[in-house]
């Protein structure tokens, strides 16, 4: 009987990983096809085809889940903007980067970021309020206005902050307005491309 016990134990070690990616992957295609509010957690252990109880042994609850997901979301998205990044870029190479990085990303996942920027309200009711997707955007926006401050093609009296957060909020609602209008994306990264540079260019 211990021999059998034993032999087992490899096989238990390899199945808490499998089952975890097999709960993100049904977690990240019923979060996209339904939303957070229609999603359960029975569902998402139903989809990985898995015991409802597996879905606790790796998650508290349907936040938790979510939050990993749009965390997932967000490292893949951070990966796709660092390899369109190159050394000796400038500024207005650099913006048009990150924004040619976003759409391309959102058009290979398709609906990923429509769900992962959910409204954080209906998430935060469940639990301690979590750092919004679009404030994390915001951040990331306010270190490449600090690195064009340093390197003097922006302008050094921004609270680079500010800036970020404003940007991410101007992107976000353009973007809703370009896809509403059908408007072609390569239009849509030039207009931000020039706005952003023209706005951040030192005095």
């Amino acid at each position: 009987m211990s021999e059998h016990v034993t032999s087992l134990e490899p096989l238990r070690g390899r199945r808490k990983p499998e089952s975890l990616a097999r709960l993100k992957q049904a977690a990240r295609k019923l979060f996209v096809e339904r939303g957070y509010d229609a999603t359960r957690p029975q569902d998402i252990a139903r989809e990985a085809g898995l015991g409802h109880g597996t879905f606790y042994l790796h998650y508290p609850d349907k936040r938790a889940c979510f939050l990993a997901f749009v965390e997932d979301a967000r490292q893949e998205l951070d990966a796709h903007v660092r390899a369109r990044r190159q050394p000796g870029q400038s500024l207005d190479q650099r913006i048009a980067a990150n924004l040619t990085a976003m759409y391309e990303y959102a058009d290979s996942h398709p609906g990923v970021l429509r769900a992962a920027l959910t409204d954080e309200r209906m998430i935060d009711a469940e639990g301690v309020e979590a750092r919004p997707l679009l404030m994390q955007w915001g951040d990331e926006w306010a270190d490449l206005v600090r690195e064009a401050v340093r390197d003097g093609s922006a302008r050094s009296s921004y609270c680079a902050d500010i800036i970020g957060q404003a940007i991410v909020g101007a992107l976000h609602q353009a973007s809703r307005e370009c896809h509403r209008s059908q408007r072609c994306r390569d239009e849509l990264v030039q207009n931000l491309t020039c706005f952003l540079t023209q706005a951040l260019k030192p005095d």
